[in-house]
C-alpha cells in the first residue's frame, strides 16, 4: 500500500473510532437535560447509559469474527452506516424507550467498527515500526475521545438541545463512509473461518449478563440478588462457551491463541491497567467533590490531565516501541503510572500545578503501556485473526473498567465504614461520605463529625491508591520476569 494511502486509511478509521468512544461518555453531561425532556424514570436513565456499553461488549467477538470472514472493510462500512442511522434515531427519539432502542442500535454499529478499526490498521501497516506508531495514534484517539465526550456534551448543550450530542455524529459518519468506500483497501476475508451460531449467542448473552452483574454491583443502591443472578448466569454461559470453543474445529474465539505469551501478556496488561486506572479515577473524583468541595464539572476538568497525558503518550510510545520494544515500554509505562499514583497520595494537598503534573504523569504512563500492550497483541497475531484479537482486547477493556468500579468502589466503602465505626460515627456517616454531608446539612452542629468522616474517606482513598499502585508495580515486575518469553521488538 502506498505511503499516503495507508496513513489516510488510519485517519478514516480513527475518525470513526473517535465517535464510538465519544458516545460512551457524551451522555454524562447531557443526561439531566435529556431526562427532563423525556420524563425518564431512574431505571430508564440507567438503561440509556448502559445499553450502549453492554450491547457493544456482547457483540464485539461476533463482529470481530465476521470481519475476519467477510473482510474488515465491509464490516467497518456496515458499522458506520448503522451508527449514522442510529444517531439520527437517537437525536429525535420521542420517548425514553425509543432512545434506549436507538442506543442499542448505536452499539451494533460501534461493535462492528471497534474491532475493524484495529484490524484494518494491522493489515494496512506491514512495517513493525509503522504499525507501532499507528497503534499509538489509535490508542490516543480512543483515550482522547473518552475524555472529550463529557466536555463536548456540555459545550453542545450550551447552545442546542440534547439531541445535538447524537446529531453531530451524522455528518462526520457520512464523510468518513464516503472516504472509506474510496480509500480503505479491499482485502478478502478468510472464508474458512466459520461463524458458529451457538457460540455467537453464548458469548453475547454471557458477556452482557456478566457485564450487567458487575455494573449492578457497582451501583450504590444495587440489588444483590439481581447482581448475583446475572453474574452466575453470565459465568455459566461463558463456561459453556469456552468448553465449546475448545472442542469445535473452527472456534469463534481461538482460545489457544492465549497460550502465546505475547498475546496473553498484552491482554492481561489491557485488563489490569484499565481496571486500576478506572478504580483510581473513581476514588479521585469522589475525593475532589466530597473532600475538596469541587463541582462535578470542576472534578472532571481536574482529572483531565490523565486523559490528555494518555492522548499525547500514544504516538510517542508507538514511535519508541520501534526502538526499544514493546516490553520495555510496557514496564516503563506501568512503573510511571504506579509512581504517579503513589506520588499523588503525598501531593494531594499540594499546589494545583503539582497535582496536575503528577496526574499527567499517570496518564503518560497508562497511555504508553496500553499502546505497547495493543502492539504486542496485534504484531503477534495472524492478519486473518486480527478482528478476533481486537474484539477480545475490546472486551478486556470493558470488563477492566467494570471490575475497577466494582472492586475498588467496594474497597473504598469497606475502609470508610470500618473507620467511621471505629470513630463511633455510624449514625451520621452511614456507608458513604455523601450520607455524612446530607446529615451535616440537616444538623448544623455536626461540622466536627463531618470533618472526622472526611478523615475516614481520606483513609479509604489512601488504601485504594496504594493498592492500585502496588498492582501496577506488581504487573510490571511480572512482565519483566517473563521478558524472555516475549519478543524483543
Amino acid at each position: 500500500m502506498k505511503f499516503q494511502s495507508r496513513w489516510l486509511t488510519l485517519a478514516i478509521v480513527s475518525a470513526a473510532l473517535f465517535l464510538v468512544v465519544i458516545d460512551m461518555t457524551v451522555l454524562y453531561t447531557a443526561l439531566p437535560s435529556l431526562a427532563q425532556a423525556l420524563h425518564t424514570t431512574a431505571s430508564e436513565k440507567l438503561w440509556i447509559l448502559n445499553a450502549y456499553s453492554l450491547v457493544m461488549a456482547g457483540l464485539m467477538p461476533v463482529m470481530g469474527a465476521l470481519g475476519d470472514r467477510l473482510g474488515h472493510r465491509r464490516v467497518f462500512i456496515f458499522g458506520m452506516v448503522t451508527f449514522g442511522v442510529a444517531s439520527m434515531l437517537a437525536a429525535f427519539a420521542p420517548t425514553a424507550a425509543m432512545l434506549i432502542a436507538a442506543r442499542a442500535l448505536l452499539a451494533v454499529g460501534g461493535a462492528a467498527m471497534m474491532p475493524a478499526t484495529i484490524a484494518i490498521i494491522r493489515t494496512s501497516f506491514q512495517d513493525p515500526k509503522e504499525l507501532a506508531l499507528a497503534i499509538g495514534i489509535w490508542a490516543a484517539i480512543a483515550s482522547g475521545g473518552a475524555a472529550i465526550g463529557p466536555l463536548l456534551g456540555g459545550a453542545l448543550l450550551e447552545h442546542f438541545w440534547w439531541g445535538s450530542v447524537f446529531l453531530i455524529n451524522v455528518p462526520i459518519i457520512g464523510v468518513a463512509t464516503l472516504l472509506a468506500l474510496h480509500y480503505v483497501p479491499v482485502r478478502a476475508g478468510n472464508p474458512d473461518i466459520t461463524i458458529d451460531l451457538a457460540s455467537c449467542w453464548q458469548s453475547m448473552l454471557g458477556i452482557i449478563a456478566l457485564a450487567y452483574g458487575i455494573k449492578e454491583f457497582a451501583k450504590p443502591d444495587s440489588h444483590s440478588l439481581l447482581a448475583w443472578s446475572a453474574l452466575l448466569f453470565g459465568a455459566l454461559l461463558l463456561a459453556v462457551f469456552i468448553r465449546r470453543q475448545l472442542r469445535i474445529p473452527r472456534p469463534l474465539i481461538d482460545l489457544r491463541l492465549l497460550c502465546a505469551a505475547p498475546i496473553a501478556t498484552g491482554m492481561l496488561v489491557a485488563l489490569i491497567a484499565s481496571m486500576t486506572l478506572i478504580g483510581f479515577e473513581l476514588v479521585l473524583s469522589q475525593r475532589l467533590q466530597l473532600v475538596a468541595g469541587k463541582s462535578p464539572l470542576e472534578a472532571g476538568a481536574f482529572v483531565l490531565p490523565i486523559s490528555l497525558g494518555s492522548f499525547f503518550a500514544g504516538p510517542l510510545a508507538g514511535a519508541l516501541i520501534g526502538r526499544v520494544g514493546s516490553v520495555r515500554v510496557i514496564v516503563a509505562g506501568l512503573c510511571m503510572t504506579a509512581l504517579g499514583i503513589a506520588g499523588y497520595m503525598f501531593l494531594r494537598d499540594a499546589s494545583v500545578w503539582a497535582q496536575v503534573l503528577i496526574l499527567a504523569l499517570c496518564g503518560i504512563g497508562i497511555g504508553s503501556s496500553l499502546t505497547a500492550s495493543s502492539t504486542l497483541v496485534m504484531s503477534n497475531v495472524a492478519e486473518d485473526r486480527a478482528g478476533m484479537a481486537g474484539s477480545v482486547e475490546g472486551v478486556a477493556y470493558e470488563f477492566g473498567g467494570g471490575f475497577g468500579v466494582t472492586i475498588f468502589g467496594s474497597i473504598m466503602t469497606a475502609v470508610y465504614v470500618a473507620n467511621v465505626q471505629e470513630m463511633g460515627l455510624s449514625h451520621m456517616a452511614g456507608s458513604s461520605l455523601d450520607e455524612a454531608h446530607t446529615y451535616a446539612q440537616a444538623h448544623p452542629g455536626a461540622s466536627q463529625a463531618l470533618a472526622s468522616a472526611m478523615q475516614a474517606f481520606e483513609a479509604s482513598f489512601t488504601w485504594v491508591s496504594a493498592l492500585v499502585a502496588a498492582m501496577l508495580f506488581g504487573l510490571a515486575c511480572m512482565v519483566l520476569l517473563n521478558r524472555k518469553k516475549l519478543p524483543t521488538r
